[in-house]
C-alpha cells in the first residue's frame, strides 16, 4: 500500500499499523493529509532504542527519526473524571490492536492497515463507510463530551458524500448535551471544532447536529434561540430566523473560504432572540441589540480579534448594506467611517460578501442579484480616492484638513449616487 510506505523495512514493521483518517480517507479515495501509526507489542524502551523521539504527555507518542511521522503505543482509556480529559490510559505491550480500535470514536476510524496492506476492521468501519453512516464504536463514545463536536465535524465534512449519523449514535450524542458534560471542555478546545467546521465546504451541517442533538443549546443558547422565532414573511420565506442564519452560513461558503465570513453570517442576527415575543414577526433595532451576544461568545470561546470585529461590523450595519440605495450621502459616508474602510478596505470586501450572505439566504433569494454590492464597493473606491495630499499642499492643517477630506469623501459619494442613478 502506498499510503503505507514508510514502514517499509522497518525493523518492527509487523507491530506497526496505519490507523485511523489514512485508512478511512483512502478507503473514500480522498486525499491523505496526515498519517498516524499505532504500534502494537512493542515497549517505550524498544521505540527509543529504534531511534523514536518521544513527544505524548499522556500516553506513550512518538515521532519516526525520518519522516517525523507519529506512532503511539496502543493502549486503552478508563473514565475517571469529568470532560475530555479526564482518562486514564493502560499502554503495555499486551494491549491488542482490537483493544485500542475499540477506544475511538466512530467506526470509520477505527479501521487499520498492516505493512501488507492487509485491512484491520473489528468494527464494520468499510461497511459503514460503504453505507455512507456515522456510527460510534462502542457506549464508551458517551465518555468523551468531545465527540458530539466531533462527530458534527465529520458530519459536516462529509455531507457531500452523502453521509448521515446513525440514529443511536445521535441519540448518545443527545444523552451526553443534556448531562452538563460539555461544560467541561475548554473554550479553545470547542473553538477549535467550530473553527474546523467553519473551514469546511457544509459548515451549516455542524451547526445543524448540535441543534439536533442538545449540544447547541449547552454552548451557544443565543444562536439556539433563533430557532423558532419569525420573521416577516416577504423578506424571509422561510419564516424561521434559525434556518435562515443556517442558509446564510451556507451561502457564505459558497462566496468565500474565509472563516471570518462565515462566522460573521452565524452571528449577524443573534439580537432577534432578544426581541420580545409580541413584537414578532418584526425585529427593530435587532442589529445593535445583538452586539453585546457577538461580545459575549467570542469572550466565551476566545474568538480571535479578526473574526469578532467582522461579526461585530456585520452584526450592526447589515441592515445598511440592504438599504443602500434609500441612504443619503452623509448616512453613507458615516457608515464608511465606522466600518474603517479608510484603514482596512480588504475588510470591507469581507463585510460586502457576510451582507450577500445574507440576502441570498432566504427562500427563494438564492440566486437574486445583490446590486447593493456593486454600488458600495465602488463608493468606496470613489471615496478612498480622497487622500490628505492635496490640502496639506493647500496649506491646511490639523483639523481643516479632517473636515476637508470629509467634504470631498461626501462629494464623491454624492458623484456615484448620481451616476447610479443615470
Amino acid at each position: 500500500m502506498s499510503e503505507h510506505s514508510s514502514q517499509n523495512n522497518h525493523p518492527y514493521q509487523d507491530n506497526i499499523f496505519l490507523v485511523g483518517g489514512a485508512v478511512r480517507d483512502g478507503l473514500l479515495n480522498l486525499a491523505i493529509k496526515d498519517k498516524d501509526h499505532l504500534v502494537v507489542g512493542l515497549t517505550a524502551e524498544q521505540m527509543l532504542d529504534a531511534g523514536y523521539t518521544p513527544v505524548g504527555k499522556d500516553f506513550p507518542v512518538f515521532l519516526h527519526p525520518k519522516t517525523k511521522e507519529e506512532y503511539a503505543l496502543a493502549r486503552t482509556e478508563k473514565k475517571q473524571g469529568q470532560g475530555y480529559t479526564g482518562f486514564v490510559c493502560y499502554s503495555s505491550p499486551d494491549v491488542t490492536i482490537e483493544q485500542d480500535l475499540k477506544r475511538r470514536d466512530l467506526t470509520i476510524n477505527a479501521m487499520a492497515r498492516a505493512a501488507d496492506g492487509t485491512l484491520i476492521d473489528p468494527y464494520q468501519g468499510q461497511q459503514d463507510l460503504n453505507n455512507r453512516i456515522l456510527r460510534h464504536v462502542s457506549d464508551a463514545f458517551i465518555e468523551d463530551p468531545l465527540r458530539v463536536l466531533r462527530v458534527a465535524r465529520f458530519a459536516a465534512r462529509f455531507h457531500h458524500l452523502g453521509f448521515s449519523i446513525a440514529d443511536e449514535t445521535l441519540a448518545l450524542m443527545s444523552t451526553i448535551s443534556a448531562s452538563g458534560e460539555l461544560n467541561a471542555l475548554s473554550a479553545e478546545r470547542i473553538w477549535q471544532e467550530f473553527h474546523r467546521s467553519l473551514g469546511q465546504d457544509n459548515p451549516q451541517v455542524f451547526f445543524q447536529v448540535l441543534k439536533k442533538c442538545g449540544a447547541l443549546k449547552a454552548i451557544w443558547p443565543e444562536l439556539d434561540k433563533l430557532w423558532g422565532i419569525p420573521n416577516p414573511k416577504l423578506w424571509h420565506p422561510e419564516i424561521c430566523s434559525g434556518i435562515h442564519t443556517m442558509m446564510v452560513l451556507e451561502q457564505a461558503a459558497k462566496l468565500s473560504d474565509k472563516t471570518t465570513i462565515r462566522f460573521a453570517a452565524l452571528c449577524h442576527d443573534l439580537g432577534k432572540s432578544l426581541t420580545p415575543e409580541h413584537a414578532w414577526p418584526s425585529h427593530h433595532g435587532h442589529e445593535k441589540s445583538g452586539l453585546p451576544l457577538v461580545e459575549k461568545i467570542c469572550a466565551q470561546l476566545k474568538v480571535p480579534t479578526d473574526h469578532k470585529k467582522l461579526a461585530l461590523k456585520v452584526c450592526e450595519f447589515h441592515l445598511h448594506s440592504h438599504k443602500a440605495f434609500q441612504l443619503k450621502a452623509k448616512t453613507l459616508l458615516k457608515v464608511l467611517n465606522q466600518l474603517d474602510v479608510w484603514r482596512n478596505p480588504s475588510v470591507f470586501d469581507e463585510f460586502l460578501l457576510a451582507c450577500q450572505a445574507d440576502f441570498l439566504g432566504r427562500t427563494g433569494f438564492e440566486h437574486k442579484p445583490y446590486p447593493q454590492a456593486k454600488f458600495l464597493q465602488a463608493i468606496v473606491t470613489s471615496a478612498t480616492s480622497v487622500t490628505a495630499k492635496q490640502f496639506v499642499e493647500q496649506g491646511l492643517k490639523g483639523l481643516a484638513i479632517k473636515e476637508a477630506m470629509e467634504g470631498a469623501r461626501l462629494n464623491a459619494i454624492k458623484a456615484v449616487i448620481k451616476q447610479f442613478a443615470q
